[in-house]
């Protein structure tokens, strides 16, 4: 995936190959440049070059991919199994633990919060204690408390027709489901964009169809090239006035039709319109539109662009580049299809 050309993060890059070129021989030069665009040295590298050259490469999902927490951070909440009678060796299994009260299609979980303690040093004879909890607000968790001095590492889960946020455009509204339990940190991102009262700054400027290569389903279709068009499209998540703070590399799906993820570390994002298998698993995918609101992103894609070079790569930006808001649940979601699975 390719960034802007005046996006800061490539800037800064281009400022330090320019300042090896003017230190060392080309011959070094190319020798650290080479390195610095290896994937298998910097994985959160954004563009279809580098997407290509790994193509050989599979990252996988490791155990416990999507039974992810932030450490040293100890939500609050009321307890529905206490952790002083409940313990485990792994914070993979106390999360899994939670996610067991939270598989039915019958009404909210009854565990959306686990809390584990899993710093034998720290944690002393609470070692292993599994706290599981009910929050009031799942989009608004309750901090107890946050920190490097902090023993216990937190994680959220959303049930079936919970975490879902809206991303209001005047084209429509987009319903995302969040994956807290694939990507805690970026869903704790998305999850303070909605306490601020604006989101200016934050707006969709590249769109691109299916074209030839992916049917209507999102498969791509065989001898077909990969693009461009390439079945995207791709904005920026970040309220002009609030500092952004890099995302760190969370699990990284193959990336399916609907999928939301970041560019690099952010802010820069995509929603795919088709299925990516040749993007490997590259990109840290945090969220999944909902089926019924895709024709919406289709919608998008289908409006005036101009043709541009990005980094060598032919894209299509918009015209006029799409505001939009995110937002809490506004409504019911009624008859919306909300069995959006992580993995």
């Amino acid at each position: 995936m390719v960034r802007r050309p005046n996006d800061p993060e490539h800037s800064r890059f281009a400022s330090l190959v320019l300042l090896l070129v003017a230190l060392f021989s080309c011959l070094l030069v190319y020798a650290v440049v080479s390195t610095l665009l290896n994937p298998t040295v910097n994985p959160q590298d954004s563009s279809f070059e580098s997407l290509e050259s790994v193509a050989g490469i599979d990252f996988g999902e490791k155990t416990g991919e999507c039974c992810r927490g932030i450490e040293n951070l100890e939500l609050w909440g009321a307890a529905v199994k206490w952790g002083s009678d409940f313990k485990f060796n792994s914070s993979v299994e106390c999360c899994q633990a939670c996610k067991a009260m939270c598989s039915g299609n019958d009404g909210p979980c009854l565990c959306d919060t686990w809390v584990f303690c899993g710093n034998k040093e720290a944690c002393g004879s609470r070692f292993g204690e599994c706290w599981l909890k009910k929050q009031k607000d799942t989009l608004s968790p309750d901090r107890q408390e946050a920190g490097q001095t902090v023993s216990w590492t937190s994680g959220i889960v959303f049930g079936k027709g919970e975490g879902i946020v809206e991303m209001e455009t005047e084209y429509g509204t987009l319903h995302i489901k969040l994956f807290p339990d694939c990507a805690p940190y970026s869903v704790t991102y998305i999850l303070e964009l909605l306490t601020l009262r604006h989101c200016a700054g934050c707006q969709i400027y590249r769109a691109e169809s299916r074209g030839q290569s992916w049917d209507s389903q999102g498969n791509h279709i065989k001898d077909a090239p990969y693009g461009p068009p390439f079945a995207l499209i791709q904005g920026i998540l970040e309220a002009q006035g609030t500092p952004f703070k890099k995302i760190p590399m969370e699990a990284c799906p193959t990336i399916r039709s609907g999928s939301v993820a970041w560019i690099g570390s952010g802010p820069e994002f995509f929603i795919s319109l088709a299925n990516h298998e040749e993007w490997k698993n590259s990109y840290t995918v945090f969220g999944s539109v909902l089926s019924e609101d895709m024709e919406i992103a289709e919608k998008i894609a289908q409006l005036p662009t101009k043709s541009d070079v990005w980094n060598n790569i032919n894209v299509s930006v918009l015209q006029r580049p799409i505001p939009f808001v995110m937002r809490r649940m506004k409504k019911s979601l009624g008859d919306l299809n909300t069995n959006v699975k992580s993995e």
